[in-house]
């Protein structure tokens, strides 16, 4: 699976590595080219995940303000729900394109 902005890949990974949740593709933390997030000031609060943080995604010049996001302590119960613990997973959104 990739997650492509910009014409860009901006994470990888096995499909067997990623967590599907609410409609969104997770992945792993070593899935993801840093080099093309910047943190952001964005927080969320989802009422059974935690607090979310968000990214901003930066490819040749090209912004995508809060494009990632992820749960750096997600709550117990969603990590049961879910069946696998994923901490600082990524997810995207904002037209970045995730495919197989």
């Amino acid at each position: 699976m990739q997650a492509i902005w910009n014409n860009k890949v901006i994470a990888e990974a096995d499909k067997k590595d990623l967590i599907y949740i609410e409609g969104n593709w997770y992945f792993p933390p070593d899935a993801i080219k840093k080099e093309f997030l910047k943190p952001t000031d964005k927080h969320t609060t989802c009422f059974w995940k935690g607090l979310a943080s968000y990214y901003q995604v930066d490819v040749d010049g090209e912004v995508n303000e809060d494009g990632a996001w992820y749960y750096p302590d997600p709550t117990p119960s969603a990590i049961d729900k879910v069946k696998k613990d994923f901490t600082d997973y990524v997810a995207f959104w904002h037209g970045v394109e995730v495919k197989e």
